[in-house]
């Protein structure tokens, strides 16, 4: 029988703990003094849930919509401005929605609040609700313990309109077609290719 390979367990953990590294060490809750000492091996597995929280944030395109100026950035944004929710709305016939400021969501709620909440969530668009729904309970807590180390920032983002009141710029208008109104064929271009709609 052959030795397990342990190089990837260990890349893990190197690349959680240098995630963390930069990082001013968290404020401890007020009853922290009647827990008992976190052990070496919590404190890495609390590392590595924090690394994987930043990690999803990161992929699964959170700072997108939620980060001010992010996609113009090219994702250049310091943590420290990442999540505080934004003032770009998407209009549509729901109305306006805006990026909520996550920080300060999530600063007020518990891990079991936020994991409720996130397994029930129903928002309006264009937030993937479903996908967040459709997350296990594990990376749903990967993603409240990363942004509640971020802290507390910014301000809460703009309240949602109703339909038909139009917007301050800036904002995104999404047009939608009738329900049932038939799709613009395609035109062939010269040369012969279709154009991607």
């Amino acid at each position: 029988m052959r030795p397990r390979n342990r190089f990837p367990l260990l890349f893990v953990v190197f690349l959680a703990c240098t995630a963390t590294a930069c990082r001013p060490a968290p404020v401890a809750p007020a009853d922290a003094a009647a827990s008992p000492a976190a052990g070496p091996a919590d404190s890495v597995a609390s590392d590595a849930l924090l690394a994987h929280g930043e990690y999803i944030v990161r992929i699964g395109g959170c700072n997108d919509c939620h980060t001010p100026g992010y996609a113009q950035r090219g994702g250049d944004v310091p943590k420290d401005e990442w999540l505080t929710g934004s003032p770009l709305g998407y209009h549509g016939p729901w109305g306006t929605t805006y990026a909520s400021n996550l920080r300060l969501t999530i600063a007020n709620l518990d891990e079991a609040q936020w994991l409720a909440y996130t397994a029930n969530l129903h928002t309006r668009p264009i937030m993937p609700d479903f996908m967040l729904r459709a997350m296990r309970e594990h990376d749903r807590r990967a993603i409240h313990r990363f942004v509640r180390s971020l802290g507390a920032a910014g301000r809460p983002a703009p309240a949602a309109l109703p339909p038909g009141q139009l917007p301050p710029p800036p904002y995104f208008e999404l047009v939608a077609p009738a329900p049932g109104a038939p799709r613009p064929e395609r035109q062939q271009a010269a040369g012969g290719q279709v154009p991607v709609l």
